[in-house]
């Protein structure tokens, strides 16, 4: 009996021996962050729990540099803005993207919307007379009180969510534009904001559109060397030190392990991060692809919200000639293309305000038009763009030297341009949209109601998740889904 009691001693020996050797893993701490995003939304949440002195925190970006889609690039000598290009002032509520760039001294441009009733022209080519333009602008807006006046009626009675998409309040009313100069107006109203056409969009959710009615209608233009993303540099620099070990670039995700213990990231490279909890900052478009797997799965009220949600397509068209050859006048900047197909190539704008001697236009496409212009080759949209032009300013015009494409719904690492609300989403599916997941919150554009679509949307939601954490953190008083908190 002894003998086998040596035995089985021995035989133990080696595996608690190979069990001493490998230390558990080790455990996250009670009080620590993983950010996964550096946008805009997912600086000012880190910033804003840096300053509530929850300084344990680590920042993956999955790209080289911080900014998200505050993001510029060099074309024609110039900086670009591939992504958000403006901001608002002037409303009875100030943005704080203004205190931003007015502390750092962010160069700006107003925007010359005021003249577009002398700048839009017809399908063949000559201009709309101003009062033809002015009458169908006046219609345009005449539909936009309409869903405002809607959309209070709707939401007059929150416990019945009922919605109608402004296509259809438009039916209801018997106001749908038809005209190529009906629906270009219309356009700049309704899908040059949106990134979709109308029947896409909430009448309930996304009239009035408070990032004009609270920040007000005079819009900048950035047209700083160092690009909009310069105000997320700004915001990092404020409890960042150079170098900081808390932020790591080019660390994609691609899983996400969370339990009541905490999460544990992945990353492509197969870095391994753990913590007490994390805030997702990806886009919604990321959500909605496969390139970040959650284990456990997201609970299938989580899933559905995130998937019948909408990323839209938002695409810029640059093109740099020899020369300009499109007036230049004060009032000039922006010009429209009306066509009997809704959307295409609709508006432009060129930049002789902001670079003289640039010689750069640019048009912007949304939606349909977007998807299908980025699937595309540059020279098919270069082809398809300069018959656009010679149609508006002739058959002489130089061909471009130099075109580049957004392509935001083509990027893995974004998969679209910014979130809208579609019809009948109710305002219950949104809040699981918002909600997080145990220790796993989601922040970004798409969770703010107001300013969704906006920069503005992404700063204020950076905002609004880290409060609910540190909330968690600090009084335990952690949000679950559909159940408010628990203490």
């Amino acid at each position: 009996m002894e003998q086998q009691l040596i035995l089985v001693t021995l035989l133990l020996i080696p595996l608690l021996v190979s069990a001493a050797e490998t230390p558990p893993p080790p455990s996250p701490s009670a009080a620590s962050v993983i950010i996964i995003g550096a946008g805009l939304s997912g600086m000012v949440a880190a910033k804003k729990l840096s300053d509530a002195g929850i300084r344990e925190l680590l920042i993956l970006e999955a790209t080289p540099k911080i900014g998200g889609r505050l993001h510029k690039t060099t074309f024609g000598g110039y900086a670009m803005e591939m992504g958000a290009a403006w901001f608002s002032e002037g409303g009875p509520q100030q943005s704080p993207l203004v205190d931003i760039a007015k502390s750092i001294k962010l160069r700006t441009h107003t925007t010359e919307f005021w003249n577009i009733s002398s700048n839009t022209y017809k399908q063949d080519g000559g201009l709309y007379s101003k009062s033809e333009v002015e009458e169908a602008f006046a219609a345009g807006k005449a539909r936009e009180r309409l869903c405002a006046n809607l959309s209070a009626v709707l939401n007059a009675v929150p416990e019945h969510d009922h919605d109608i998409s402004v296509l259809g309040a438009y039916h209801l009313h018997k106001k749908v534009p038809s005209t190529p100069l009906e629906m270009v107006a219309d356009y700049y109203n309704n899908d040059y904001k949106d990134g979709q056409a109308p029947q896409m969009t909430s009448t309930k959710h996304k009239h009035p559109r408070h990032e004009l009615v609270d920040h007000g209608t005079n819009v900048y233009f950035v047209s700083d060397p160092r690009g909009f993303e310069i105000m997320v540099h700004h915001i990092a620099d404020q409890f960042l030190d150079k170098r900081d070990p808390r932020l790591k670039i080019n660390k994609v995700a691609r899983e996400i392990t969370y339990s009541k213990k905490g999460v544990t990231v992945m990353t492509e490279d197969g870095s391994i991060f753990q913590a007490r909890y994390a805030i997702v900052s990806v886009s919604l478009g990321v959500l909605q692809s496969n390139l970040i797997s959650f284990k456990p799965e997201l609970p299938m009220w989580k899933r559905l919200a995130i998937s019948d949600f909408t990323m839209t397509g938002y695409t810029k068209i640059f093109l740099k000639f020899p020369f300009y050859f499109w007036p230049t006048d004060p009032g000039s900047e922006i010009f429209l293309y009306a066509h009997e197909q809704r959307g295409y190539y609709p508006i432009w704008k060129h930049l002789e305000n902001q670079y003289p001697g640039s010689n750069i236009l640019y048009v912007t496409v949304t939606g349909e038009e977007s998807m299908r212009i980025e699937r595309q080759s540059d020279e098919a949209t270069q082809e398809e763009a300069m018959k656009v032009l010679r149609k508006m300013f002739g058959d002489k015009i130089p061909e471009p030297e130099a075109i580049l494409v957004t392509r935001w719904s083509r990027n893995r690492l974004v998969k679209g341009s910014f979130a809208n609300w579609p019809p009948r989403y109710t305002k219950k599916e949104f809040q699981y949209l918002k909600d997080p997941v145990g220790p796993v919150y989601f922040t970004g554009e798409y969770t703010n109601e107001k300013y969704m679509g906006f920069a503005t949307g992404a700063y204020f939601s950076g905002i609004e998740t880290a409060n609910d954490l540190i909330n968690c953190i600090k009084k335990y008083a952690c949000r679950t889904h559909s159940r408010g908190t628990i203490a």
